[in-house]
Parts: structure tokens; C-alpha cells; sequence
């Protein structure tokens, strides 16, 4: 019997005892935090057994990529290419607009698509490929910085138009994969230089031309429901679009985060502030051990409590220690990997381990700065533990990716001897 498990369940055990206890913390958390679904759906175990479902589906589709060599990964590279770049532009066009913005393809039976998980994991995809095909002794070769950009930028770009903070997740993880690649310094210096201009500029237009008619944009990001169900005052921000539609949002949210005004309790305006209001107050409340799980009260007032900010959530009912707990299983996750790709004897497959556990663990980290505070509202949910459909099921697969490399990468030759030794 567990011969068979252990035929399913292959890879590195490490990492699989990561993944099982974040899918475990997600459906603990999801089941709690989902009160407001279970309220519109009257439908109390609706919710939770969808997430279910929708993990169970992520673990197969990890079973069935880590089974596949990770050598045939590079075959995907192009064909992933076209997808992306053809339901990126599909989305802008033809998607579903949500809280004012196009980031999904509507699907039969209910069902919808974000093409940006997709393109995320392009991207790392074909960035592993340039930098192992290039990798001289001295390190990249020059030509590969400018093969990277001419792809990543006008997929960021795609992301970007809707999707900002996904964009430039993207954008971070990738600078970050130019540095493992060794890519020459002059490269890099050049970049960032190109990268702070673009920033001003951007910054300017955004506070200049952001201004919202009609009333306050909310800092309040809905992944998974449609506008219909926003607010009154957040229908006037969404309906104030034009060209410059989502330049409304991210002013705001620029603004508010950067206003360290001390305001007294009775003269905060929560209307106004409601995710960051109610997502300090689950924390304010938590101590150290927490409410215990099931017992959250922000959960009722806290809009996509089981999304976005399901972090306050799991501070509020599992303390302090709940908290460090599941910043521990990340930072485990991400050293795993670390040695996984460092143990590899070919380029390929340590490239692109470290570029996947980084695309998961920085949008863990800005969706955890986002909840305590510490960075504007971006709408990035927690990688393996908030409720989704697309992101499950695709964070999934990147999971299921880095096991194959640990399963099927070449291992250097020092590392077979000492195994053989042991």
C-alpha cells in the first residue's frame, strides 16, 4: 500500500508535505471565511466543497506534470507562447469584466479563465530555456538579456493594461531569474535605469490623470465576483472608465497607502477604507494564539475575506503563531527548491524550479505585506490558500513542475556518490 502512495506521490517529500499542509491550512481557512458566499448562495456547503473540488483538480494535474520528464517542458515553450499572448489579447477584447477591469474569459458551466496565471508561468518557462541555451562559463550571453525583454514586455505589457500588480510581480521575478542567470551587470544597471524613467512617468500620468468622478474608488479588489455586486460608491468609480479606467484605481490606492495622517477612531471613515480598516482590525484582535479557526468576526464585514486578504483571516483566528507558521511553510518551500536546483547537473531544470518557487513565494509575500499593511492593496490572492479557480488549479501545476525536476533533473555527479556512500 504504501509502495503505491509512494508511486503517486513522487518527488521531493518535502515539498509534498509543504503543498499538503497549505492545501490543509486552505480549506480550514477558505471554509471560515466564505460566510458571506454561504449567505448569498444559501447554500452553506457549496463554497468550501467548490474549493475542494478545485484543490482536489490542482493536485492531479500536479500528479500528471510531475510524471512528465522535465526535459519535454522545453517543448511547450512555443506553443505556451502563442496561448498566452492570443488569450491575453482575447481577455482585453472578449472577457469579463470584473470590478472594471478584463482579466477572465467566461467558460461553460459557470466556469472562467485568468490568462495572466497562465502567462506568468510562460514567461518563467521561456526566461529557464534562453538563460540555459546561453550560459557561458563567464555567465548569460548578452544576446540573451535582449531575447527575454523582447518577450516579457509585451506580455507584461498584456497583463498590465488590467492588471498592474500581476504585471509587475512578473516583472520582479524575472529581474530576479536575470540575476541567477548571471546576465552581465552593465545589462542589469541599464535595465533598472530604463525600469526607475518608465516608474516616474508612470507615477505622474497615474496621480495627474487618476482622478475619480463621482466618488472615492474603494480599496476593495474583487478576483472572483462580478461589479454587479460592488457598492453603490464603487459602480461611480467603475463607471468613471475611459481610456485612462483603471489609472482611477491605482491612484487611490497609491494615495491612501502613502497617507500616514494619524486619524482618531471616531473619524475614520471605514466606508472608505473598508479592506484596510477591517483587515487591521482581524490583527488588532488576534493575539497570539488566536481566535481559534471558525471563529473569525471580520470575516462577515471583510470583503474577499476568503481571497485576497485571507491572511488577516488567518491572523485573526490562528494568532501570531498561525501567522509565522505559514510565512515558515513558504520560506521552507522556497529553500527546498533552492537546493532541488542546486543539486541539478543541467542548467534547464534549476532555472526553472527557482523561477516557479519565486513566482509563488513573492506573490505570497506582497499578498501578506498587502493584509498587514505594509503595501498598497493589489489584489494578488495567496498562492495555495485563498479560494480560486484558475490560480488553484495553475499554482498547482507549478508545484507539480518543480516536483518533476526534483524527480527527473539530472543530479551532479558529487551528489550521486555521497548518496551512494550513505
Amino acid at each position: 500500500m504504501n509502495k503505491k502512495i509512494g508511486n503517486i506521490f513522487k518527488g521531493d517529500k518535502v515539498i509534498w508535505m509543504v503543498f499538503f499542509f497549505l492545501c490543509m491550512i486552505s480549506i480550514v481557512e477558505v471554509f471560515s471565511a466564505s460566510s458571506n458566499l454561504t449567505y448569498k448562495s444559501q447554500n452553506y456547503m457549496g463554497p468550501i466543497t467548490y474549493h475542494i473540488a478545485t484543490i482536489l483538480a490542482g493536485l492531479v494535474v500536479a500528479v500528471l506534470i510531475l510524471n512528465v520528464p522535465c526535459r519535454y517542458f522545453k517543448l511547450m515553450t512555443l506553443p505556451m507562447i502563442a496561448i498566452s499572448l492570443l488569450t491575453l489579447g482575447w481577455v482585453l477584447v472578449g472577457g469579463e469584466s470584473i470590478n472594471g477591469a478584463n482579466r477572465v474569459i467566461p467558460l461553460p458551466f459557470g466556469l472562467s479563465f485568468q490568462p495572466s496565471e497562465i502567462a506568468k508561468g510562460t514567461m518563467v518557462l521561456v526566461t529557464a530555456q534562453i538563460l540555459s541555451a546561453m550560459q557561458r562559463e563567464s555567465g548569460a550571453d548578452k544576446q540573451a538579456f535582449n531575447y527575454i525583454l523582447i518577450i516579457l514586455v509585451p506580455i507584461a505589457f498584456l497583463i498590465g493594461i488590467e492588471n498592474l500588480s500581476t504585471a509587475g510581480l512578473l516583472f520582479i521575478v524575472i529581474i530576479m531569474m536575470l540575476f541567477l542567470g548571471r546576465v552581465p551587470m552593465k545589462q542589469m544597471g541599464r535595465l533598472f535605469g530604463v525600469l526607475a524613467v518608465l516608474v516616474a512617468a508612470f507615477l505622474t500620468l497615474v496621480l495627474t490623470l487618476g482622478s475619480v468622478e463621482g466618488g472615492s474608488e474603494p480599496d476593495r479588489h474583487l478576483t472572483e465576483t462580478t461589479a454587479e455586486t460592488a457598492p453603490d460608491y464603487e459602480k461611480d468609480a467603475i463607471k468613471s472608465g475611459g481610456v485612462f479606467h483603471r489609472f482611477a484605481t491605482w491612484r487611490n490606492r497609491i494615495v491612501k497607502h502613502l497617507d500616514h495622517k494619524e486619524v482618531a477612531a471616531e473619524d475614520y471613515n471605514i466606508a472608505e477604507n473598508f479592506q484596510v480598516g477591517h483587515a487591521n482590525i482581524a490583527i488588532a484582535s488576534s493575539n497570539i494564539i488566536g481566535k481559534g479557526p471558525g471563529n473569525s468576526v471580520e470575516r462577515d464585514y471583510l470583503p474577499q475575506a476568503f481571497s485576497d486578504f485571507i491572511y488577516a483571516i488567518v491572523i485573526e483566528e490562528m494568532g501570531i503563531i498561525g501567522a509565522v507558521a505559514v510565512v515558515f511553510l513558504y520560506i521552507v518551500l522556497l529553500y527546498r527548491a533552492a537546493r532541488i536546483a542546486s543539486r541539478c547537473e543541467n542548467n534547464f531544470p534549476a532555472f526553472l524550479a527557482m523561477g516557479l518557487v519565486l513566482l509563488l513565494v513573492v506573490q505570497a509575500i506582497f499578498n501578506m505585506m498587502v493584509a498587514v499593511g505594509l503595501a498598497p492593496v493589489t489584489g494578488q490572492p495567496l498562492p495555495l490558500i485563498s479560494k480560486g479557480g484558475t490560480s488553484t488549479i495553475i499554482n498547482c501545476a507549478y508545484m507539480g513542475a518543480i516536483l518533476s525536476v526534483s524527480r527527473s533533473a539530472k543530479m551532479k555527479k558529487e551528489v550521486r556518490e555521497v548518496k551512494v556512500k550513505d
